[in-house]
């Protein structure tokens, strides 16, 4: 389907649930240190999901279905740095839009319009300016507006999920390249750069900042000054995003002299094992948080046979003993945002009448939503050694008749695993967007050569 033709459908799709005008600012490029040196732009999502383009500097109005563009043709001075940009009226025609104008004729449309806050700190002030309000936290129209959002948004069209194949394609290549240079680089930030590198090449960007590491047990880890050890493994977390905002989500775990260690294939298979489990179960009326115990259980059993963990499995988890080498959610919904919606909080994550659970095991779950056609979520579980965790002193007398700690040392050598695929909850069970690149350790080590 067009572009064009699948904007119109969002539009209407948000009239016949919403009554009034609502308005979304596009956000304008931050600068780093002086005004005309910018971070890389990238167009607000909410913007993304109706107009389509990442134009910078602009708003839409969507008021039953119509559409009207605000954006100010750039001055004829710009063409010496910037080159000639489309004008206002082929924009405003490459989106559908009803009418255009300039961008200081959105003040007429906006005091009975609701918005969404825009993370863009000067565009936010901005929009409390005009809408003469604070937006945070949200009420009255804005929140009958982000339900509104979520409800189009949790699940996808079809353009929306060829966009996040697309990404999901040219990350497949990336890591394919990453895991075959890994030998043959020497530090953190040489493989970072053949993985990003293809993600470049094909006019993309990164999803979100990468996350390439020997350090595993530090969940968002971005720092690449490393040096590589052959017994280290390198976690990576990498993702393209299409140029029309769309992202992927993968991460694999591999070893940099291209053979797993004993105890790495060991730890490596328990992950993988609770990895395939989780998404053998996805398929519509699921609830993802029984997702998020499976894998937790699968890990506690693995666990268990390896003689770490000590017990059985289903009271392990029911005491969150799991979540000392697995404390985060097994992933997330995916679409315009890695993090797909979470700019709304967990108004999007949770179903209504759902609050995050204060459990160890439960409390950075990020979904907690019965699943539906449609939907785009990860699935990451993991495994990892963090200090801060498995030395704090209420964790080791909580859990001291739960774990072997003689049995964990010997897999001191595992420092974090994780492994990570996208998938699409279809009407009859799931697809994964990410099946091309392997996962089997087997596997992994042939590509490594």
């Amino acid at each position: 389907m067009m572009l064009t033709e699948t904007l119109r459908q969002r539009r209407h799709k948000l009239a016949q649930i919403i009554d009034f005008p609502v308005v979304f600012w596009s956000g304008k490029p931050p600068s780093r240190n002086f005004p005309a040196n910018h971070y890389p732009f990238r167009a607000n999502s909410h913007f993304l999901y109706f107009a389509g383009l990442p134009i910078p500097n602009a708003a839409i109005q969507i008021d039953g279905g119509n559409l009207i563009l605000f954006k100010d043709d750039d001055s004829p001075e710009s063409a010496l740095w910037q080159g000639e940009t489309p004008k206002r009226r082929d924009l405003a025609a490459q989106m559908g839009a009803d009418q255009h104008y300039s961008f200081s004729e959105l003040s007429r449309f906006v005091k009975d319009a609701a918005t969404l806050p825009i993370q863009d700190l000067g565009t936010y002030q901005q929009q409390c300016y005009e809408c003469d309000r604070d937006l945070l936290p949200l009420r009255d129209r804005d929140l009958v507006l982000a339900q509104a959002i979520i409800n189009l948004r949790l699940c996808h069209d079809d353009f929306a999920v060829n966009q996040i194949k697309e990404a999901a394609k040219v990350s497949i290549s990336a890591h394919k390249a990453g895991i075959t240079a890994a030998p043959h680089c020497r530090s953190e930030a040489q493989v970072r750069a053949v993985i990003e590198g293809e993600i470049i090449a094909h006019n993309m960007t990164c999803a979100y900042p990468s996350i390439v590491t020997t350090r595993g047990e530090i969940l968002h880890n971005e720092d690449y000054s490393g040096e590589l050890s052959p017994d280290d493994l390198i976690l990576a977390d990498v993702g393209a995003e299409t140029p029309l905002g769309w992202a992927s989500d993968i991460t694999r775990t591999y070893p940099v002299k291209g053979r797993f260690s004993a105890t790495q294939r060991d730890i490596y298979d328990v992950v993988l094992a609770a990895h395939d489990a989780c998404i053998d179960k996805l398929h519509p009326g699921v609830e993802y948080s029984d997702i998020h115990l499976l894998g937790g259980t699968v890990l506690a059993e693995g666990l268990i046979d390896l003689g770490i963990l000590r017990g059985k499995a289903e009271d392990l988890v029911d005491l969150d003993a799991h979540a000392l080498f697995f404390p985060h959610g097994i992933g997330h919904l995916l679409g315009l945002d890695v993090h797909d919606l979470e700019d709304l909080g967990d108004l999007a994550g949770y179903a209504a009448g759902r609050t995050r659970r204060p459990r160890f095991g439960f409390q950075y779950l990020r979904l907690d939503r019965v699943l539906q056609p449609g939907m785009i979520v990860t699935i990451e579980p993991g495994f990892y050694q963090v200090p801060g965790i498995l030395n704090n002193t209420e964790f080791r007398e909580k859990y001291q008749d739960c774990v072997d700690w003689e049995g964990l040392e010997k897999f001191a050598d595992v420092r974090g695993i994780r492994i990570e695929d996208d998938v699409l909850v279809t009407e009859t069970g799931s697809e994964v967007l990410t099946p091309d690149l392997p996962s089997q350790a087997t596997e992994i080590e042939a590509l490594m050569g």
